[in-house]
């Protein structure tokens, strides 16, 4: 019965041994499968322990507990290297009730990897695998996709990836940029025109929903579509029918939709500023695209992918993935690319170093550093009124102290400013500190060039700073 699935397959013992596999599962893996023998997690990770011993979480310990079917996003070592996998585990009961093992089935995900691979979805962080099942398990069918992150979260890359997994694959992908459109133009855009539907219509044209004929039509920023036409996007989304400009004839449309908006659509239903029936219609399936912050164990894997995409190649030290780690990210994976690049032009050598990366990104991560947070520092007239307790700074800056405020009501004429507070902290620090400048700055845990910015803003002389 195994053999009638077209996916790999295979059935596994309560104690994960393969007791039955099918032709596609066995070409899938370069391993010698023994049944009644071979264990599932040693052919697809090579491991000599369950999967949920090493760190990952196992589908059938899931199912265990649930009596139920449960699935997980693996990586597997198959004959093309490191491999996405959709598991899918099914319990399989006796006629009396007893449990007789479990069906795992595979789905290949093609569309992802955890290397450096052009066209490909890259990461291996949790959320990043989450994404995964939900782009694999509706990629199969025709149900519209919303797809709904943050600038930069690669909402694009997501829809391809719908597009290529689905069985429109072979047909076109076509993108409706819907940003900055008028409506005369949006709707000649969308639908086509006949010629001499308007002054300097020469001709007839073909719109994007007839060229997506059979394949996938991907509306980029659907949340900026004008009100007035979002009610003949409706029409055209619930009949699969159109009308191009200046033409009595309505045609037929087939297409798989595909929306996304960096917009939270729900709260402008709710605003009025886009229609209830339109956004029900669109969010089918709702996909939300985790920024970069949320899965920031990717961001090295991420960084390697985009300098193996460069002429000159390079690599980044390792304090620079320490400092792109703390980093917020505004601008998500758009914005890493960016760093990357610039930094890579900045760098003299092959390896990356902090002061290669631009200004923004030291100072950002350096506010946010515990060794640049001065809100309890306090100036002598604070602890003075209110007494200090003495914190010992050595095992960073060196043997100096400074005051923290103990409990009690601070008047606002006692608060000295942040600016102040660091550049008192700063004259504090260079008064006692004996190294370079250099020295100095990696015990701050901040840039060369930062120090000397800061240095300068707080009038303290480099020459003999450190004396």
């Amino acid at each position: 019965m195994i053999n009638a699935i077209d996916k790999p397959a295979i059935f596994i013992s309560p104690n994960y041994v393969i007791e039955a596999v099918n032709k596609p599962y066995r070409d899938t893996y370069p391993v010698d499968i023994k049944l009644g023998f071979s264990t599932c997690y040693h052919v697809s990770h090579r491991n000599n322990k369950p999967c949920n011993e090493c760190g990952e979480t196992c589908p059938m310990q899931e199912s265990k507990k649930t009596g139920r079917a449960a699935n997980a996003v693996h990586i597997h070592a198959t004959n093309e290297g490191q491999s996405y996998c959709d598991i899918l585990m099914r319990p399989i009961f006796g006629s009396a009730g007893e449990l007789l093992g479990y069906l795992e089935v595979l789905d290949k995900l093609t569309f992802a990897s955890n290397s450096p691979s052009p066209g490909k979805m890259i990461g291996e962080s949790e959320a990043f695998k989450a994404m995964l099942n939900k782009i694999n398990r509706s990629a199969k069918s025709d149900i519209c996709v919303l797809l709904q992150g943050e600038t930069g979260t690669g909402k694009e890359l997501v829809s391809q990836a719908l597009h290529s997994a689905s069985y429109r694959a072979n047909k076109p992908f076509v993108v409706i940029e819907c940003t900055g459109l008028s409506d005369a133009l949006f709707e000649s855009e969308l639908f086509g025109y006949e010629k001499g539907a308007f002054t300097g219509a020469s001709s007839s044209k073909k719109g994007l929903v007839e060229s997506a004929e059979g394949g996938t039509l991907f509306f980029d920023e659907i949340g900026d579509v004008p009100l007035a036409m979002q009610v003949k996007l409706l029409r055209l989304f619930e009949t699969q029918t159109y009308r191009p400009v200046g033409s009595t004839t309505v045609k037929k449309a087939n297409f798989r939709l595909v929306c996304a908006s960096h917009k939270n659509i729900k709260a402008m239903v709710q605003r009025g500023e886009f229609r209830q029936d339109l956004y029900y219609r669109i969010a089918g399936f709702p996909i939300q695209l985790p920024a970069l912050r949320e899965r920031p164990s990717d961001i090295p894997i991420l960084a390697k992918h985009m300098l193996s995409a460069l002429a000159e190649k390079k690599r980044l030290h390792k304090t620079v993935l320490s400092r792109l780690s703390t980093y917020s990210f505004p601008g998500n994976i758009r914005e890493l690319k960016n760093i990357i690049e610039q930094a890579a032009l900045l760098a003299n050598e092959t390896i990356i170093r902090e002061q290669d990366l631009p200004e923004s990104i030291v100072d950002d991560t350096a506010d946010n550093t515990p060794h640049n947070n001065v809100v309890n520092i306090v100036d002598n007239s604070v602890k003075n009124s209110f007494g200090s307790t003495s914190v010992n700074a050595s095992n960073h800056h060196g043997p100096y102290t400074f005051g923290v405020a103990k409990s009690g009501a601070l008047a606002k004429e006692d608060i000295i400013t942040l600016e102040h507070a660091e550049a008192d902290y700063l004259k504090q620090v260079c008064r006692n500190y004996t190294g370079s400048v250099e020295e100095l700055a990696e015990a701050l845990d901040v840039s060369v060039r930062s120090l000397y910015r800061k240095l300068q803003k707080a009038n303290i002389k480099i020459k003999g700073a450190f004396s």
